[in-house]
């Protein structure tokens, strides 16, 4: 049996994506067969299509965020699962090692990606395992469904987690009209934090501010990292989320107040950063990398959004048709929250 799938043959830009017809999967032994009701875009799914990443499948089909319909189980799983409305954990890990032994899932020393180095949700039908597929509510859309994952789930351990934020503090969010940076702006607020963000555009400055950001600067504006400054006192911030990397890095780091954090997932506009050692020990500070979630930290996430204490942002829907659309978009950074695409 075939099915439809966004896929591409070489790396490039946007215009190697094609729709084409391609085998459907069939479900392993632990592993569901999921019918793709809607499945979201991240900036992983841009740096894998340009070649990026060493290790990835080709030709390739992209897309990790994935909600949709159980529509077989394989072997060892249970059948009355089948019609299970679900959102998938795009989190491969060994199970084996000592990370995993230590429910540091993301730490894996095998850890990959759905999507990334495997085949994803930007086609009709998609395998997954078993266990890293969740059910979700009656009433959630899977349009909202598939804006969780990644985003959710890096921003949700970049802060409970690494940046161990706490209530009163003061948290500032680079580059956010992402999908990540968003979710952060979202959970800091929810865990009690004054947040201060960062974007560009009064459109955006005005929309994070309704999702909960104190205070929003517009950087065509704004010399951000001064006025955070001088609106925290002369104190700083307590903890900065950084994903854009060389641009922003160096104000990110003036930013932080003695003794705060830079709690960093990602490089989008440039990897290489400077960082005068002299800095970080006189005034404390701490540099701190993360990357998407451990099983338990996802699963904690899934509880606060199913009890409806953190809603997905989507920023458009468009049909699987429009994929390379889809990637056009996000290159452009038009957008505010996810772009999702659905079969």
């Amino acid at each position: 049996m075939t099915m439809r799938a966004a896929i591409f043959h070489e790396h490039g830009g946007p215009e190697v994506v094609r729709i084409e017809q391609v085998e459907r999967p069939r479900p392993g032994r632990g592993e569901v067969l999921v019918q793709v009701r809607a499945s979201a875009m991240n900036h992983l799914d841009l740096w894998v299509r340009r070649g990026i990443p060493i290790e990835t499948t080709m030709p390739h089909i992209g897309g990790s965020d994935i909600a949709g319909v159980i529509a077989e189980v394989g072997d060892e799983v249970d059948a009355g699962r089948a019609g299970e409305r679900v959102v998938i954990n795009p989190s491969l890990w060994c199970g084996r090692c000592w990370a995993c032994a230590r429910g540091e899932e993301s730490m894996c020393v095998q850890f990959r990606i759905l999507g990334e180095h495997t085949d994803g949700g930007f086609a009709e039908f998609v395998a997954a395992r078993a266990d890293r597929v969740y059910r979700i509510p009656d009433e959630m859309s899977f349009e909202d469904a598939a804006a969780i994952p990644i985003s959710y789930m890096t921003a949700w351990r970049a802060l409970v987690s690494r940046a161990a934020l706490k209530p009163g503090e003061d948290v500032l969010v680079i580059g956010a009209s992402g999908g990540t940076a968003l979710a952060a702006v979202q959970i800091a607020r929810l865990m009690g934090a004054r947040v201060f963000a960062v974007t560009m555009g009064a459109d955006k400055v005005e929309a994070i501010r309704a999702l909960g950001a104190d205070v929003v600067y517009d950087r065509a504006e704004t010399d951000w990292a001064k006025a955070v400054f001088k609106d925290t006192g002369k104190r700083g911030v307590d903890v900065v989320v950084e994903n854009v990397g060389a641009p922003t890095w160096a104000g990110s780091v003036r930013a932080l107040a003695n003794g705060g954090r830079l709690v960093t997932y990602g490089g989008t506009a440039g990897p290489k950063v400077e960082l005068d050692v002299r800095g970080v020990f006189w005034r404390q500070i701490q540099v701190i990398g993360t990357t998407m979630a451990s099983r338990g930290e996802f699963e904690d996430l899934l509880r606060v959004i199913f009890a409806g204490r953190l809603r997905p942002v989507v920023d458009s829907v468009m049909p699987l048709d429009d994929a390379r659309a889809a990637h056009e978009r996000l290159e452009t950074g038009g957008q505010l929250g996810k772009v999702v695409l659905v079969p």
